[in-house]
């Protein structure tokens, strides 16, 4: 009821905040409190910065009668699907640190004009005078990034005297952006006056077009059931035929294709983000199931078409079938992208480069059979190319192991979408594009919970962004699998899903009251959540009571003997990518180990034992390790 409440409540102030900024301002419009308000709750949600918060910004041309501007590209060769592109801009008379240059894509989008009234921009954080840049730019860069630009120290003449000596010099600056294939045409705009208030000076004469937009892409791996003789295989291509899998010795099955379009997307009284200036269209997203295979065996695959072209040969490994005795698997959630090239981007998180290429490097070297990624996945958060640069950061890791996934709030949330917590989070994508790229073995469409086992455990994974209450589909479903899972075949069994119970920074106490003792009654082992943004352990837990503490073993390292049950220990895992939550001094008593660090646990279930370590990924240091034990 206490939820209800609060949802209403949410809901009449972000209609009455609309209303309040559908009244006519003038030009000395000040921010009044209810927008101030709203500023303040997004930036909880989607971390404002000045690139953020761009396309709200008045837009004009600049006042610049310089006629030696230019703004090119040193190779206008069709794009490939992975390169770096350098921009170079030329015949600027005085270089300024407010320079800047953005890729916007599709070429052909309206950067002088945007809609008619500042409202539809409320859901961003706040509003500016009209008119606004309204498309959104995929990434920019100060050209100040150039060591040499500011000092002119790349000089050009443009007009020599009749003696001979040059009477205007003007200067020169270049950066590098890194693409991948999205598809849409590319085009760069050089801009003045910074983030805050840009005006353009020049664009690129003719947009940059991929040599082959329809390319198979960024296939990634998911398991489908328990026996491990089968996996799913989904890719991105801009052609919506059905293409094929090529795997083993000869196998081949065809793809299941789907898109999703602005319409899909959730809105309210304004339009998201996701449904208007973050739209971007997502291609074709195929999918197939290769069969036939056995557990724990490597096999070779490449996926495509003869009209589209093929990927490259890739390696994979089937995880172990569930009830067997071992799995080695990789856990964390929160990770998001980082861009490669030091650009502004809409929603950066910065650890998630040094985690993937951690994690990249255990894969490679066999010593992992799946990877479990529990919420806030890519942070697009309605700016939907960034699906595109997430899936190409983690095709290394996802195409040779299973990638399964649980949503979180930066996935599903938004008001009235039948999300159980109504924050604008998703930016108006509510699961859409998160169910398309990752599909898991979950029920039907929107009810994102599934269990799967893989060894010696088994994996309750839920969505806490769904309802969870007593009476609500997920609890009675949550309820029957716990209860149906045969400890003598997997011994482990392990609660996951993407807000914790346990939490120094503060949890959701109704969601611990109610989910918690289904943990206890089905005496589970292990539960794992992300959503804060740090690594924290607890004690055997419940209702925020230690009832077991660890003993060291003789490495020193705290072992929970759960052979004589009495709760489960809790861990955090959400310090795989975004800005890091800061512990306080004090800490409660179930608290045992807490570490801001970016990293994720690397784990190994025997029959009779489960480790698990926190690496940090920078390091490479393990930085905290228990193990759980059963005799």
């Amino acid at each position: 009821m206490e939820q209800r409440l609060k949802h209403h409540a949410c809901k009449l102030s972000f209609i009455l905040l609309i209303l309040f900024l559908a009244i006519p301002s003038s030009s000395s419009f000040e921010l009044q409190p209810p927008v101030a308000d709203s500023t303040y709750l997004h930036l909880n949600y989607t971390a404002i910065s000045d690139f953020r918060v761009l396309n709200r910004r008045t837009l004009i041309q600049c006042p610049d009668p310089n006629p030696y501007l230019r703004i090119n590209v040193t190779d206008d060769a069709d794009l490939s699907d992975d390169q770096f592109v350098t921009v170079n801009v030329g015949g600027v008379l005085v270089p300024s640190e407010s320079d800047w240059i953005a890729m916007i894509s599709p070429s052909y989008s309206n950067v002088t004009t945007c809609l008619e009234s500042e409202a539809y921009y409320i859901q961003t954080g706040d509003t500016s005078a009209l008119p606004l840049l309204c498309h959104y730019p995929v990434k920019a860069k100060y050209v100040s990034s150039d060591p040499d630009y500011l000092s002119c120290k790349n000089k050009e003449c443009q007009k020599y005297g009749n003696n001979g000596d040059c009477e205007v010099t003007t200067c020169i600056g270049s950066v590098s952006f890194h693409v991948v294939n999205i598809r849409t045409d590319i085009e760069f705009v050089f801009f003045a006056g910074g983030f805050s208030t840009p005006c353009v000076l020049m664009r690129t004469d003719a947009p940059l077009k991929f040599s082959n937009p329809t390319s198979p892409l960024y296939g990634h791996l998911s398991s489908i059931d328990s026996t491990a003789t089968s996996m799913r295989l989904t890719w991105v291509s801009g052609d919506k035929e059905p293409q094929q899998v090529e795997y083993g010795d000869g196998k081949s099955q065809t793809s299941q294709v789907a898109t999703f379009s602005a319409d899909d997307m959730c809105s309210s009284v304004v339009p998201s983000p996701a449904k208007d200036f973050g739209w971007h269209d997502p291609g074709y997203i195929h999918t197939a199931v290769m069969t036939g295979l056995q557990p724990s065996t490597s096999f070779k695959y490449k996926y495509g078409s003869d009209a589209v072209g093929w990927s490259g040969e890739t390696g994979f490994r089937t995880p172990p079938a569930g009830g067997s005795d071992e799995l080695k698997f990789l856990v964390f959630g929160d990770m998001g992208k980082a861009p490669l090239d030091d650009s502004a981007e809409h929603y950066i998180q910065p650890g998630s480069i040094s985690v993937i290429k951690a994690m990249t490097e255990e894969v490679e070297s066999g010593n992992v059979d799946s990877i479990f990624h529990i919420g806030d996945i890519s942070y697009a958060t309605g700016f939907l190319v960034e699906w595109d640069f997430f899936l190409h950061l983690i095709t290394p890791l996802a195409s040779q192991v299973t990638y399964m996934t649980a949503t979180g709030n930066h996935e599903r949330d938004y008001v009235d979408s039948g999300s159980w917590y109504p924050g604008p989070d998703s930016g108006g994508e509510c699961g859409v594009p998160y169910e398309a790229y990752f599909p898991m073995p979950t029920p039907e469409k929107d009810k994102p919970w599934y269990s799967i086992e893989q060894g010696s455990v088994h994996f309750t994974v839920i969505s806490t962004e769904h309802d969870w209450t007593e009476q609500s589909e997920q609890y009675n479903w949550m309820k029957k699998d716990m209860a149906s899972v045969d400890r003598s075949k997997t011994p482990w069994l392990i609660f996951t899903g993407h807000r914790p119970m346990y939490s120094s920074l503060g949890a959701d106490v109704r969601f611990l009251q109610v989910v918690e003792p289904l943990l206890l009654d089905n005496k589970v082992d292990l539960v794992l959540f992300g959503h804060v943004h740090n690594y924290e352990r607890t004690c055997s837990v419940y209702n925020s009571e230690c009832l077991a503490m660890p003993t060291k073993d003789g490495n020193g390292i705290d072992t929970y003997d759960n052979s004589n049950y009495t709760a489960p220990v809790q861990a955090i895992v959400g310090m795989a990518g975004f800005s890091l939550d800061k512990f306080s001094d004090d800490a409660p008593s179930w608290s045992l180990k807490r570490i801001s660090e970016f990293g994720y646990v690397r784990a190994h279930a025997s029959k009779d034992e489960l480790s698990l370590e926190f690496v940090n990924s920078n390091t490479k240091d393990v930085e905290d390790s228990f193990i759980v034990t059963k005799k």
